[in-house]
């Protein structure tokens, strides 16, 4: 084989239209054993492949499609699939040929045909193609018949009605009942792909046929065993004893040693789950879950990517997965970068009082490591661990101040980030390590950690001697500052001021902060901000100081955690991009269909209160009315037998509980097809014609009487407090 690929290569370069021409109507003549024949469709194919435009060559290639020799026609019919859509004016002297391969003796050949024409979606290859399908689909041979089945989907996507209509979906649903193994797999194949069309049918599974499915997965192909193990979640247990015995009989494809079967086995088993009620046996699924997925991480790089982004997701909503494995996901010095990241986030996720000083043990070899992001993420998962683990808490306080000592400015950086959080997770305990950080505040140069050191020299100003003269330093470049750094400075001299109000100091540099917000400064959150600090401290610095310095709510790690319904809506994706971008699939993916899980007597309650429902979107009404002024139309009432016969296909297509077909033509009941977009209303107040604004009620009160004013406008500049309060009299009443 290697041989053959070897001599092959040489057909790899670029070639000229004349040429191939003339080589092919030159083996007409003399070509007994059609090797020239051969030879030139082999570069035309070369060619094909490396992007060249061989449509010129249409005509002559389409000569060779009556060879016998099998490997001709595959690279004729390899040819057509390329170019048949462009040369619609053509494809009509291909057909003859087409429907007598359909009938040949040898099965490949038959296959071959039906498959290419599948590919060319042209009407007038679509229509000659149904006939002939409808054979192949019950053709004695699996070959074919397995064939039949994916040109099903092909036809369907090319016109979904045509092929409702021909009745195709019903004859895939039959075939899930084939006695080969392969047909099944490949009709599962094409009933997901048209179930997953937004404007497709509903496929839906009954107990009968998803037991038939699970028997046949032993004899499918890996790729067979995931179209199977993936159509399972079309199945909706009614009972516990349905979705258990279901987990008992999936279970062992846990084993399999394809890393994708794996994941949609463990993809199906989450969703059993849902639907269970035996909980030892949901933790002994949970126990036999976690050495496939660990046996996962010793393939390549992009295999353990795409297993640690699941596994994120599984611990998350099945902690007891993995609780015992946190060594597993230890980083190796050959990792690549995106695999360690991926690590770091399990291992904090799995981090518990137990493991904590294991956890942390290696976060600290890890924040010596010559990589800039990957030391960032551990300095910061170090501070995420002391949040999570208050066990932990001294002992990672103590490894980020051995971290500042090193005087690094990223790691100081990310150290003053985190530890901003852990005085807010636990107040009162380590302000002592304050001073130290204060020596460092000439590091910081990005906007975050600079907004983290000033929320703590505001936070704690009473306990900071100098902490007027840090923010006075502070605030010198305060117009240059990012917005982030900005606010964050507003508010800390506010504090300062609040807890020195006698220093003069304080005074005259909340006067001068306030006065740049509300000035000179063009983003409205921050003017705004200004605007309220000014006006609290006008009016009542009592009630100022109440505010600004209230308790605090304390920092927990629950907002670390996903949503409990958006969870159990992605782990149904397991296995797919969308579990690698941890988004659903129709978010990124244009008119993919979105999964939830359904409501049952089965669902278990914990799932039901979270529970997320999809609606299928639908396309507007074939007749519209509207109301209004307008022309009258002749015929103004719409028919209702077109509604009636195109809704008289689902109920026959879902008659077995295989498949619910939703048609696009298929409204609710309370639908009567009128859209009121006149705008009136009964109730509505009548308002004047030339007053668009007549109803605002004074919503703005008297805004004049409320401007802002510049703060000691006739004093020269005075900057003590009773120029605030001078500041607010004229909006004191209104405040009040």
């Amino acid at each position: 084989m290697s041989t053959q690929q070897g001599q092959d290569a040489k057909f790899f370069q670029r070639g000229k239209i004349e040429e191939f021409r003339a080589e092919l109507q030159a083996a007409e003549s003399k070509d007994k054993k059609y090797q020239k024949r051969k030879t030139v469709l082999k570069k035309i194919v070369a060619n094909i492949t490396m992007g060249n435009d061989m449509s010129p060559l249409f005509h002559d290639v389409i000569q060779c499609i009556g060879t016998p020799l099998l490997e001709i026609k595959k690279m004729v019919y390899l040819y057509l699939v390329s170019y048949g859509r462009s040369k619609p004016d053509q494809i009509h002297m291909v057909i003859p040929s087409f429907l007598q391969d359909c009938n040949d003796r040898n099965p490949l050949i038959r296959a071959l045909a039906i498959r290419t024409m599948a590919y060319i979606p042209i009407p007038v290859v679509t229509e000659a193609l149904s006939d002939q399908l409808r054979h192949c689909i019950k053709d004695r041979d699996p070959y074919v018949r397995k064939t039949a089945a994916i040109c099903v989907a092909k036809i369907y996507v090319a016109d979904a009605r045509k092929a409702e209509r021909a009745g195709f979906v019903e004859m895939l649903r039959d075939m899930l009942l084939d006695s080969n193994a392969t047909v099944v797999a490949n009709a599962v194949a094409a009933l997901s792909e048209i179930g997953d069309r937004q404007d497709g049918v509903i496929f839906r599974l009954n107990l009968t046929v998803a037991n038939k499915l699970i028997a046949s997965l032993g004899e499918s192909s890996e790729w067979g065993q995931i179209y199977i193990l993936d159509s399972l979640l079309r199945f909706v247990p009614e009972e516990h004893s349905e979705a258990e015995m279901m987990g008992e009989r999936i279970i062992v494809q846990l084993q399999h040693a394809n890393s994708a079967v794996v994941l949609t086995a463990v993809k199906v088993l989450l969703y059993l789950m849902n639907y269970m009620e035996n909980r030892r046996l949901i933790e002994h699924i949970c126990k036999k879950m976690g050495p496939p997925l660990v046996a996962l991480l010793s393939s390549g790089p992009e295999v353990q990517y795409v297993t640690l982004r699941n596994i994120l997701l599984i611990i998350q909503r099945r902690p007891t997965v993995l609780k015992n494995d946190v060594k597993v996901f230890f980083c190796k010095y050959n990792d690549p970068i995106y695999v360690k990241l991926a690590k770091l986030e399990i291992m904090y996720r799995l981090a518990r009082e137990e493991n904590a000083q294991e956890v942390l043990t290696e976060l600290e070899e890890y924040a010596s490591e010559v990589d800039i992001d990957f030391v960032r993420k551990s300095v910061r998962s170090i501070g995420r661990l002391a949040i999570k683990v208050e066990a932990a808490a001294d002992n990672c306080i103590q490894s980020l101040l051995t971290l500042i000592e090193t005087k690094v400015t990223y790691v100081v950086q990310e150290a003053v980030i985190v530890i901003k959080d852990i005085f807010r997770r636990y107040p009162g305990k380590y302000e002592g390590i304050i001073p130290t950080l204060c020596e460092n505040l000439d590091a910081l140069d990005e906007p975050e950690s600079k907004a983290a050191m000033i929320w703590i020299l505001g936070q704690f100003a009473n306990r900071i001697d100098n902490a007027d003269e840090l923010l006075d330093d502070l605030v010198y470049n305060f117009l240059d500052e990012s917005t982030e750094v900005q606010l964050a400075l507003l508010t800390a001299t506010v504090k300062l001021f609040v807890y020195k109000s006698t220093s003069d100091t304080a005074k005259a540099l909340v006067h001068k902060v306030l006065k740049w917000a509300t000035e000179e400064i063009d983003n409205p959150d921050l003017r705004d901000r200004g605007f309220i600090y000014w006006r609290m401290l006008a009016v009542n610095p009592t009630l100022a100081q109440e505010i600004v310095l209230a308790q605090k709510p304390a920092i927990t790690t629950d907002s670390d955690r996903m949503d409990r319904g958006a969870l159990d809506q992605l782990l149904l994706h397991t296995g797919t991009l969308g579990s690698i971008y941890h988004k659903n699939p129709e978010t990124f993916i244009r008119n993919a269909a979105g999964r939830a899980l359904i409501d049952t007597p089965a669902l278990n309650p914990s799932s039901r209160a979270v529970l997320i429902t999809l609606s299928r979107p639908h396309l507007p009404p074939t007749t519209v009315t509207v109301q209004g002024p307008g022309p009258i139309e002749p015929t103004s009432v719409p028919s209702a037998e077109p509604s009636k016969s195109m809704a008289s296909a689902p109920s026959e297509v879902g008659g077995q509980g295989l498949l619910d077909v939703d048609d696009v033509a298929t409204r609710p009941e309370n639908y009567d097809g009128e859209a009121d977009i006149d705008g009136e209303d009964e109730d509505e107040v009548p308002r004047k014609a030339g007053d668009p604004y007549a109803n605002l009620d004074n919503a703005f009160g008297g805004y004049l009487a409320d401007k802002p004013q510049p703060i000691g406008g006739g004093s020269g500049g005075n900057t003590n407090v009773d120029d605030l309060l001078h500041w607010g009299t004229a909006i004191n009443t209104q405040l009040r």
